[in-house]
């Protein structure tokens, strides 16, 4: 197999995927407006909404949903696609890791990170936001808590499976499937790609309370990520993730908008844990960026062992 890449240059990828990625941005806008309106739903300012409205809501989960498949996998997709010559789910991830043991890693490490998060969390609070970004946060927060109050289990089974396994496919794809390939393609350095793709995943949530640890656990899902292979090892850590915050958000709200407290001992054992747990993924891991970019000169004998 030799000329696997349509588009070689990676700034001309960058652009491509940025281009989707903005498209979809503007279709899912488009299509929230008309899916509220045709619901009779006004949503010109954020102020009037009631959130606690079960018609809204239904919707919003509906709206929710569409935009995890529109904004973050079909963009993905799309940018395989037109990049690579064929097998398009083997250069977004889909593939084993390295080592089988690297799936039980993966949620262990995301499952002790948390009293580090948890700590980034509360250090993030404490930088003072302009007065339309605390506004737009104190919105956001009051959305959340509508989305997440249940009933009964079928509407945490419902969450679950909105808020916590459609964005673990979706983001993964867009963030670490495409958009680290690119970054790391671009800078020939794995670590640069991982912090860069970290940093605007965080960023594009528009949710700065939460920069410091959404951007701490974009970086370790990457690194899960680069030294395992397999896109699976990071979206099962993020689904996780998200499921567990989900579930508790359910029986506690009071953390959707604030972080539990912990101790800094706590949080610096649970920093040192999840460095250890990434020094061994390293260690077991034989990716390198030659065999994972290098790869014009695969036969059909070796054409996917890089």
């Amino acid at each position: 197999m030799r000329g696997h890449l349509r588009i070689k240059s990676p700034l001309s990828q960058l652009g491509i995927f940025v281009g989707l990625f903005c498209s979809a941005y503007l279709l899912i806008g488009v299509l929230s407006l008309v899916i509220y309106t045709t619901n009779g739903i006004s949503i010109t300012s954020l102020d009037t909404v009631n959130w606690k409205d079960p018609h809204i809501m239904s919707v919003t989960k509906w709206v929710q949903a569409l935009s995890s498949i529109l904004l973050f996998i079909l963009p993905a997709y799309l940018y395989a696609r037109i990049t690579f010559t064929g097998n398009y789910g083997y250069f977004l991830g889909f593939r084993r890791a390295e080592k089988a043991n690297m799936y039980i890693l993966a949620v262990v490490g995301i499952l002790l990170a948390m009293p580090f998060v948890f700590w980034l969390g509360k250090l993030n609070e404490a930088i003072p936001l302009p007065e339309a970004l605390t506004k737009m946060e104190q919105q956001a927060a009051q959305q959340m808590a509508a989305f997440l109050k249940v009933n009964n289990t079928l509407d945490i089974v419902v969450n679950v499976f909105i808020i916590a396994l459609l964005p673990a496919i979706g983001e993964e794809l867009c963030f670490r499937g495409a958009l680290q390939r690119i970054l790391i393609h671009a800078s020939r350095n794995a670590w640069v790609g991982i912090i860069i793709t970290a940093i605007l995943f965080s960023s594009l949530h528009l949710q700065f309370m939460g920069f410091l640890p959404r951007m701490f656990l974009g970086i370790v899902l990457g690194a899960f990520y680069w030294y395992s292979g397999s896109i699976y090892t990071s979206m099962i850590a993020h689904f996780v993730n998200n499921a567990v915050q989900v579930i508790a958000a359910s029986y506690a709200p009071k953390y959707i908008d604030k972080n539990p407290e912990t101790p800094v001992l706590a949080a610096i054992a649970s920093g040192i844990v999840v460095w250890a747990i990434l020094w061994y993924f390293n260690k077991q891991s034989t990716v390198t960026y030659s065999k994972e970019y290098n790869t014009d000169e695969l036969t059909p004998t070796n054409q996917f062992t890089a």
